[in-house]
């Protein structure tokens, strides 16, 4: 499992997102085998999961959660983000997880309300 943190995050607690994430992806996918027949209900329970965690924090934030899910079949998967906004209070995080037979890639991006 991999974490990428947007470098300069002030008051966003990247840390925190990084653990509500992979508890939703657990709590989604656990050790299940990939399916194509489930990644659509997947995806958006985890992202539904993730934003209702996040909320729950009760801090002044709109969130903006997306969700890929991968089967590990050898092909690569490359994925980028970029965001112009205030450094000083919005932040963002990405969590790679993956099991046996997937990959989930998951990034959160918090932007403040002013």
């Amino acid at each position: 499992m991999e974490e990428y943190h947007n470098g300069s995050e002030g008051s966003f607690n990247s840390e925190e997102a990084d653990g509500i994430v992979k508890e939703c992806i657990e709590s989604v996918v656990g050790a299940d085998d990939y399916s194509q027949s489930q990644v659509n209900k997947w995806t958006a329970s985890i992202v539904e999961r993730c934003l209702t965690q996040l909320v729950k924090q009760g801090k002044p934030y709109k969130y903006i959660v997306t969700c890929a899910v991968m089967q590990k079949t050898g092909a690569g998967l490359h994925t980028a983000n970029s965001c112009y906004w205030d450094t000083a209070m919005d932040g963002s995080c990405t969590v790679r997880w993956e099991n046996r037979t997937m990959y989930c890639v998951v990034s959160v991006f918090a932007v403040a309300i002013a």
